[in-house]
């Protein structure tokens, strides 16, 4: 059953648009919208009960510009009946106690206003001390991509955490 995605991402550097690609690419493009952060109104998200949110995290632990400008409208939307993935960047050497906060911060603001969480993703094969994106002890509410550190690592985590969410978006059925 197909269903219409809205992916929701924002940019400084490239590499969260480059994410958010290959995810759309996996899931198919016929179906998801793609749509930056910075040209999206509050109104925008109405049009989805499945949504991809994309994010880098910066310096210790703040989100990527577009995101934070954006902050404010983002709290006020009514999550409820939605399911929603959530992908960040970050660097777990250099920002070892702030690997993608970006991720988690979003991730509360979605739990907060009544949307269900999904495509919770392991934290092995990480190397960091601290994160707010882990919401339960040994997963980070969604993928967490280290393209400073582990780039050779990035396609095969984004192709399985795009099957698993096509799975928990009820796309694909077992």
């Amino acid at each position: 059953m197909k269903k219409k995605i809205g992916l929701f991402y924002g940019t400084d550097t490239g590499y969260t648009e480059i994410s958010a690609t290959q995810i759309v690419e996996q899931l198919g493009n016929s179906f998801v919208d793609v749509l930056e952060i910075s040209d999206v109104t509050v109104d925008t998200f109405k049009n989805y009960e499945c949504l991809i949110l994309g994010l880098s995290t910066w310096y210790n632990g703040e989100l990527q510009s577009d995101w934070d400008d954006f902050f404010e409208d983002f709290k006020t939307i009514d999550f409820s009946g939605k399911k929603v993935a959530i992908f960040g960047l970050g660097d777990q050497y250099g920002y070892s106690d702030t690997f993608i906060d970006g991720v988690g911060i979003i991730g509360e603001v979605v739990v907060e206003n009544g949307g269900k969480l999904i495509g919770q993703w392991s934290t092995d094969g990480y190397d960091f001390d601290e994160s707010i994106a882990v919401f339960e002890k040994g997963f980070f509410c969604g993928l967490a991509i280290d393209e400073d550190n582990q780039p050779d690592l990035s396609e095969k985590r984004i192709k399985m955490w795009s099957t698993q969410i096509s799975h928990e978006f009820g796309l694909i059925l077992d």
